[in-house]
């Protein structure tokens, strides 16, 4: 089966239904920056601290070229890997991309009380997420199907997307 591919901004809840994704189909869970983490034994804040984000971007198309050769997988990816065009042209061979969303508001308090967000370090945090969020939204039209997460429970949100996987045709070939 085709990978069922999860890209959207911080905060809109791509790890969370990612795990409830896999266990409703049977398929393996992964998630880009929990592997970046493994691999350089530092937190995401600590790898653009010390190596700043170009590297991490690089360390990032690497895991991403690595996960997206395999199937049967469903992937949870940075907020930032549909910036690179490689990235998605690696994630799209070989799976279905999904965006997850969510408005201006929602992400802000969604991650209001982490630290661990290094483009998210500034005064104004929620002018920040609109400047982006402005900025990626080209990036994140890429996707086979966009899932709005503001308010709305993950479950209801991992059912939908398991529904579309489904009907769409795309878990096979």
């Amino acid at each position: 089966m085709k990978n069922i591919v999860l890209i959207g901004f911080m905060g809109t809840g791509k790890s969370r239904v990612g795990h409830m994704v896999a266990r409703k189909l049977g398929l393996k869970f992964v998630d880009t920056d929990d592997l970046i983490v493994e691999r350089l034994q530092m937190s995401i804040s600590d790898i653009f601290a010390r190596l700043g984000e170009e590297r991490f971007r690089e360390i990032e198309k690497q895991v991403i070229a690595e996960v997206s050769a395999k199937d049967n997988q469903v992937i949870a990816t940075g907020g930032g890997v549909p910036l690179i065009e490689e990235n998605v042209t690696n994630l799209k061979r070989n799976g279905v991309l999904i965006c997850l969303s969510a408005n201006p508001e929602i992400i802000y308090r969604r991650t209001l009380r982490s630290d661990t967000r290094p483009l998210l370090r500034t005064q104004d945090k929620l002018e920040r997420i609109k400047d982006l969020l402005e900025s990626r939204q080209l990036y994140y039209a890429v996707a086979d199907y966009q899932v709005d997460t503001s308010s709305r429970p993950a479950s209801a949100v991992a059912k939908e997307i398991v529904e579309f996987y489904q009907a769409d045709g795309k878990s096979s070939g």
